[in-house]
């Protein structure tokens, strides 16, 4: 079982707020999972053993619909706290969770995050620090996300991860992240065909390509006008 590094915790947004020394007996009692692309963090039912933090790589949270199509709730990238209310609560997991790429997470078991959280009340001040600002930044992105037109959606779903992620290349600004139409269309609520009609006319009109290992956005200045479209 791999423990790890102090720095590694050092560098989880959840964690910034902590003493050394409390990110110091955290790592002692945590250890390290790695997981391929679509490998399975935990599945729905699962009983909530440990708290994941996702160290690097991205992981899905979803729920399996019963026609087979998944309806993606989130999407976690480095610092994202997944299952932690169902932990807390000693429930089983209610989503499933899958790596969309080579992930590292972080997990803390339960009886012994408890016991350090009775032991050390700075911790306990430290991650409710980070907690409140993490709350802040889901009600932010839950308003990005949901309602308007289906476009739209599409438009701040990849200005977001244009933020979170883009870089400077390829003309333009490449996401490299791979998602593919269905998890698109997952993520912003619509069907794989209207998800399809969209990224095609995005692909013509020279908004937004796809490439096998992420995206490019040309122009942004569009995308940012359909996503203030609501109607």
């Amino acid at each position: 079982m791999e423990h790890p590094p102090t720095e590694v915790l050092s560098q989880i947004p959840l964690f910034r707020r902590v003493l050394p020394e409390d990110r110091e007996r955290l790592a002692t009692v945590s250890h390290l999972r790695h997981y391929e692309r679509g490998d399975a963090v935990f599945e729905e039912g699962d009983p909530s053993d440990s708290f994941f933090v996702v160290v690097s790589g991205r992981v899905k949270v979803f729920k399996r619909g019963p026609n087979g199509h998944d309806r993606i709730l989130e999407i976690f990238g480095p610092g994202g706290l997944l299952g932690a209310i169902a932990a807390y609560e000693t429930r089983p997991f209610p989503a499933c969770a899958a790596a969309l790429e080579p992930t590292v997470c972080l997990l803390t078991p339960r009886p012994a995050f408890f016991a350090l959280l009775e032991e050390r009340p700075s911790l306990v001040r430290g991650l409710l620090g980070s907690l409140s600002i993490r709350l802040m930044e889901l009600t932010a992105r839950l308003a990005e996300l949901t309602g308007g037109r289906v476009e739209s959606r599409f438009a701040r779903l990849f200005l977001k991860l244009g933020d979170q992620m883009g870089e400077p290349d390829r003309g333009g600004l490449f996401l490299p992240m791979v998602l593919s139409r269905q998890e698109l269309a997952d993520l912003t609520g619509t069907t794989i065909e209207t998800c399809i009609r969209i990224m095609s006319r995005w692909s013509k009109d020279n908004i937004l390509l796809t490439e096998k290992d992420g995206f490019v956005i040309l122009d942004r200045a569009t995308l940012e006008t359909l996503a203030g479209q609501s109607h």
